[in-house]
């Protein structure tokens, strides 16, 4: 049986839901305008554009897991392989990427970064945590930390969820 209690529950958990629903919005115009990496760009490297960020990424994350290749950075970025080649190709020019044969099969060609690169991205990353830093600057170190925390577990359950829903849709249309 509905209590008062319970029916109190239910609404302040919608309230919360409601309130993050909409703070998403308003978080989604801030990611895809690409506030942070725009700022960093103009600190940083102002000849560059946000998809030659956005491949130096996609190599500075997949190096630790292995060789990267440009269908490598084409699934990361969710962008056609002959795209991303044509932005690997532009970032080789400028130096921040190398071409070179792979090691565990030399047929194979990978992408690395090189020097330049690998500045370019920790210079980006330290331009980013600035922002970030001047945004969290008045709030408590308690509030940071735990932010931090259900930041990165909402993020990870969102990806879960975001691939468990792609996989169900992938299945659904594959069935006869």
């Amino acid at each position: 049986m509905p209590t008062l209690e319970n029916d109190t529950r239910q609404s302040e958990k919608e309230a919360n839901r409601a309130s993050i629903s909409q703070s998403m919005g308003r978080w989604r115009l801030l990611v895809g305008r690409r506030v942070l990496a725009r700022l960093a760009i103009e600190n940083v490297a102002p000849g560059l554009e946000i998809t030659h960020l956005d491949v130096l990424d996609a190599v500075w994350r997949a190096e630790p897991e292995g060789e990267v290749t440009v269908g490598t950075i084409a699934e990361f970025m969710r962008i056609d392989p002959s795209r991303a080649s044509r932005i690997v190709a532009d970032m080789v020019a400028r130096g921040a990427l190398r071409r070179e044969a792979s090691q565990a099969d030399a047929r194979r060609i990978i992408v690395v970064m090189t020097d330049l690169g690998n500045t370019l991205m920790r210079e980006v990353k330290a331009v980013k945590r600035e922002v970030i830093g001047s945004i969290l600057a008045d709030w408590p170190e308690d509030d940071v930390t735990a932010f931090a925390g259900l930041f990165d577990r909402f993020v990870t359950s969102f990806e879960r969820v975001h691939q468990a829903r792609e996989k169900e849709n992938a299945e659904r249309r594959a069935a006869p």
